[in-house]
């Protein structure tokens, strides 16, 4: 008897992939509101997450967003609409998050670092009519907002305090984080007018309507900055959300059992995926960090024998720094994973001679809702993206002709699979863009180059698109310098990437003066500028002052001249 099964093409990586692994996953066809559901009935006392001693169960995460989501329609949202969510990591934020899925609208997370001169575009892009803040950052909320036109404006504003879910008493000395942090944790400044309180909210007790929602419909739009421009919302529906959500526990030996470390901020398509989507599918739990410190980061795992942890290669530097780090006892963790920066070779061997821990980086974009590529633990490369997971096809194209190049050779990446997004919000030339034709299939590029190697695993050599990497933080030069134009003091600027020991790169700003601040004024006054008005990560480290740019015929500023200029070696005068 024949069989007629049809046969499944060779890939280069197929050698690599682990016999454990299925080659594809089956997505459940549900939102994912559906995933707490299911867990909230099948551990119903189980703890999801712990916040400083403070446990938060299945039930309780439930209950919260349940009545959130009621008190989100009574004030009149709507399905489809974006709600802002400007938090760091909380259980405040998982809560939120799950509400507003279950109010059939749409997730728009914002980093809690930016400024008022940020936060205003992400009202008026998004479209948004409420927002969901913590006491410290409501009155960046109120001073972006109060800029606007007053059709443009936010219509209400949902405030919590971090100690609304920490402990009732005295927090345990092996969970207290540092005084100045626990002072920040406690803070209740004014808020401002019109403001509703989190607490009040939920006493409220309201329920919602039935739960309406589609997988196909739009659940989540997270901002990523590109070479122009301001930042654009990457669309992503509950289908494209759920293969990473059910495929990360599969690839990294993770059940309701795993116990993880939930540092990354869960506003990043990252540490939403590992500390908001994939726990609460898993049903597993999740020990919050709201800030890094690695002291406390040392004795969370070790108390509570965490087993799984996505980081960034700074924080595992960070954490071998520390004078006590022999103390911490990391035998619990089976699975240690990241991105966003490559792993030093010496500090991924340190990790595995003293602990036996094999760190495999992984790779992913915001488009991509996390990893495409990952190293198999059992077989993981150092400095490497590792082989494309789940379902996904990648490729290694000439950036110009766009014809597939052979192993070895560096061109763009690009990705086709079931995480890939639907494109931007409101940008449909950029999204057109962002796709090309392989084989018949949609393959999004990525602006990043690469190479892949006979065994099918990538690695990265640069990046196509302008970008800094600092500390797995991304900086979009163009969005630093159209902030940098509203100083005063700037006639023009150009950012580039400078070398950093610590952070990998940092960010550099070349700026020409106004003439009536020439003398006047100094690199410090930019700097100083700066940290009012953008993000800490966007903050310039370096300024440098100049007469004038360098600029094409056509008038613009060759910052690839000035990025080459920047990377040459000092010479050593002898």
């Amino acid at each position: 008897m024949s069989d007629n099964t049809p046969s499944r093409p060779a890939r280069p990586h197929d050698a690599a992939w682990p016999a454990r692994l299925p080659r594809e996953l089956v997505i459940p066809d549900t939102t994912l509101w559906f995933n707490l559901e299911v867990s909230a009935s099948r551990f119903p006392h189980k703890v999801a997450y712990r916040f400083f001693g403070a446990t938060l169960t299945f039930a309780e995460l439930k209950a919260q967003a349940l009545a959130l989501a009621g008190w989100l329609q009574r004030e009149g949202l709507e399905r489809g609409e974006r709600v802002l969510l400007f938090l760091q990591n909380s259980p405040q934020f998982v809560i939120a998050f799950y509400a507003i899925l279950r109010a059939n609208a749409v997730v728009v997370p914002v980093n809690p670092m930016n400024r008022a001169d940020e936060f205003g575009h992400y009202i008026t892009d998004a479209q948004a009519r409420l927002a969901i803040t913590s006491a410290d950052l409501a009155a960046i909320v109120s001073e972006a907002d109060g800029r606007l036109p007053a059709d443009q404006r936010l219509q209400r504003v949902l405030v919590t305090r971090y100690s609304d879910m920490l402990p009732a008493g005295e927090i345990d000395a092996a969970e207290a984080p540092a005084p100045a942090v626990l002072d920040w944790l406690r803070a209740d400044p004014p808020l401002p007018a019109g403001a509703v309180r989190w607490r009040q909210a939920l006493a409220a007790g309201l329920q919602p309507g039935p739960h309406t929602a589609e997988p196909d419909d739009l659940a989540l739009l997270p901002y990523t900055s590109g070479t122009t421009g301001m930042p654009k919302g990457c669309m992503h529906s509950h289908r494209t959300l759920m293969p990473n959500t059910v495929g990360g526990g599969v690839w990294g030996h993770a059940g309701a059992e795993a116990v993880s470390l939930g540092v990354v901020p869960m506003f990043h398509i990252t540490g939403m995926l590992y500390g908001v989507l994939g726990p609460v599918y898993l049903g597993s739990t999740v020990i919050i960090l709201p800030r890094w410190d690695r002291e406390l980061a040392g004795r969370l795992i070790s108390r509570h024998r965490v087993t799984h942890w996505t980081c960034i290669p700074t924080m595992i530097i960070d954490l071998f720094g520390s004078p006590n780090y022999r103390s911490f006892d990391l035998s619990s963790l089976r699975y240690l994973s990241g991105g966003g920066a490559a792993m030093p070779q010496a500090v991924a061997e340190r990790l595995q001679q003293e602990f036996g821990i094999t760190f495999a980086e992984g790779y992913g974009l915001t488009e991509t809702a996390a990893p495409s590529h990952a190293n198999p633990p059992e077989r993981a490369k150092l400095q490497c993206l590792g082989i494309p997971i789940f379902g996904v096809d990648s490729r290694i194209v000439d950036p110009l002709t766009l014809q597939e190049l052979p192993a070895g050779e560096v061109g763009e990446i690009v990705t086709h699979g079931p995480m890939v997004f639907k494109g931007y919000w409101g940008h449909e030339e950029a999204s057109r863009n962002a796709f090309m034709q392989i084989d018949g299939k949609p393959f999004f590029r990525t602006g990043d180059l690469g190479r892949r190697d006979d065994e099918g695993y990538f690695f990265i050599t640069d990046r196509l698109k302008r970008m800094i990497n600092a500390s797995g933080f991304k900086v979009w030069p163009s969005e630093v310098e159209l902030l940098l134009f509203k100083c005063p003091a700037v006639q023009e600027a150009c950012v580039i990437a400078a070398h950093d020991a610590y952070r990998g790169e940092t960010v550099k700003a070349v700026v020409v003066l106004r003439d009536s601040a020439r003398g006047q004024t100094s690199e410090q006054d930019i700097v100083s500028w700066a940290k009012e008005h953008m993000a800490a990560y966007k903050v310039p480290r370096i300024v440098e002052f100049v007469d004038s740019l360098p600029k094409s015929g056509a008038g613009k500023v060759m910052w690839r001249l000035l990025q080459e200029q920047e990377a040459r070696p000092v010479p050593v005068l002898s």
